[in-house]
């Protein structure tokens, strides 16, 4: 492989990304959302397997779950159980993944939300579902937001249902969203997904392998994971095919039953953290093939239930 160092051409660089000689910059998954009401944000190289690190603090301190998005820059964190208002938040944090320190101030969400998904591309985050705090239990309600400013959350669409607990993950194009507990306690295993840079309500894709909600996504470009989730709480994955639609299929099995889990992914690996029941391990599996989990590593602190990462499938 030559040196990279100096100055490249365009025309040298296409060449050197087409032949995989180019390097690429290390992938990193960000972890929040802790079940213990802490402000905490904390990382890991998703590249090898090792122990995360603290990387600052949220504006608020928030537990079971906020949604979570990104761009390669920037990282988006919104809603969640906030121990300071002893009910559901509406507020948008933000990090930037370059520098180490504490979340900013993006925004808020339409309304106050607890147990909502979130996913989107290198421009565009959409938060979807969720449960809310007032006279309605859950909602349909699908948001987005323009990563790389501020400002509020913009209606976007509805879901199929009111639900709470969906699992969210994206390729450049798409946004997929799995599962979901109704405002009855009833869960189903429908799958549903929106076209990320339009608006509009969100069209069938197909059915999980299993009935849940509570459910942790992660994606490469091409391939939608989601694992856990709460129905008798399980310990399933099963995988899409983005680009497609149709019925999931069984990829493997975390090493523990959980729910409300954080996911975070690269092209290659999907990383999953313990979840809402305790324990700081990470586990991960490699997107393209089948297979159970292995251990990772671990996160300073345990329960973090949702995660974002600068080189997931929608980017």
């Amino acid at each position: 492989m030559p040196s990279y160092s100096g100055v490249w051409n365009l025309v040298s660089v296409y060449q050197a990304v087409a032949q995989g000689n180019w390097p690429s910059p290390p992938s990193y998954g960000y972890f929040s959302g802790f079940g213990t009401s802490v402000n905490t944000i904390e990382y890991v190289n998703i590249t090898t397997q090792s122990n995360g690190s603290d990387f600052g603090d949220l504006t608020q301190a928030r537990g079971t779950v906020p949604g979570a998005c990104s761009s390669s820059t920037r990282g988006c964190f919104a809603g969640g159980y906030a121990t300071s208002l002893g009910n559901w938040s509406n507020v948008i944090d933000y990090v930037t993944f370059a520098s180490l320190g504490n979340a900013t101030s993006f925004g808020t969400l339409t309304q106050r939300l607890n147990y909502l998904g979130g996913c989107g591309s290198a421009t565009r985050g959409v938060f979807a579902g969720g449960d809310d705090d007032g006279s309605s239990p859950h909602v349909n309600v699908i948001q987005y937001i323009t990563i790389g400013t501020t400002g509020n959350a913009t209606d976007f669409g509805d879901l199929d249902a009111k639900l709470s607990g969906v699992g969210a993950c994206s390729s450049p194009t798409r946004g997929v969203f799995s599962c979901g507990g109704v405002d009855t306690g009833i869960r189903v295993n429908t799958i549903q997904y929106i076209t990320i840079a339009t608006t509009g309500n969100a069209t069938d894709f197909g059915d999980s392998v299993i009935t849940r909600e509570s459910v942790c996504g992660a994606s490469s470009s091409t391939r939608g994971l989601f694992a856990g989730g709460f129905s008798n709480t399980t310990n399933v994955i099963d995988y899409v095919t983005i680009a497609s639609t149709g019925n999931a299929t069984d990829f493997g099995d975390l090493a523990t039953a959980n729910y409300g889990l954080g996911g975070a992914s690269s092209s290659i690996n999907a990383v999953f953290s313990y979840g809402v029941t305790g324990g700081n391990v990470l586990q991960y599996v490699t997107i393209a093939t089948t297979g159970n989990t292995a251990t990772f590593g671990e996160l300073p602190t345990a329960n973090a239930t949702c995660a974002c990462s600068n080189a997931h499938g929608g980017l």
